[in-house]
């Protein structure tokens, strides 16, 4: 059968107890402070990871406004560009046409002076030759 000695039982508590204690403070509260420590700073690193993934994002959606909005500059600058280009165009074309159409009206002009001298020259000739042919006509 089992005995059971009061005395022993006492002594072996007393003996569990005090292993306990000096187990606890020597071992375990050094343990759980280290890993509260590295609890800690995961903890730390995992927040920190997350605000820098935040900035990030904020920077990563800032850059993409900046990039949206010099695309839509740029757009604005290329198109008033190419309206002043084409209007510059249609003043040239305008300006040559114009250019072109008063040389064209001097050269009518001129042509027509000298085809009105030519006229006038004829006509003296005409005038001459037709005195001339009608005197050899009445000489013949």
């Amino acid at each position: 059968m089992l005995d059971f000695y009061p005395k022993e039982f006492i002594a072996l508590a007393l003996n569990f107890f005090v292993l306990i204690y000096i187990l606890n403070m020597i071992l375990f509260k050094p343990l759980l402070k280290i890993f509260k420590e590295r609890e800690d700073i995961v903890k730390g690193s995992i927040n920190a990871a997350n605000d820098m993934n935040t900035k990030k994002e904020e920077g990563i959606s800032r850059l993409q406004k900046e990039l949206a909005d010099a695309k839509g500059k740029a757009k604005e600058v290329f198109e008033n560009l190419r309206n002043e280009g084409l209007n510059s165009q249609k003043e040239s074309m305008q300006k040559a046409e114009a250019s072109a159409a008063a040389t064209l009206q001097k050269a009518r002009e001129e042509l027509r002076a000298e085809v009105e001298k030519a006229r006038t020259l004829l006509r003296s000739d005409v005038e001459k030759f037709s005195d001339e042919i009608v005197r050899k006509l009445v000489k013949a």
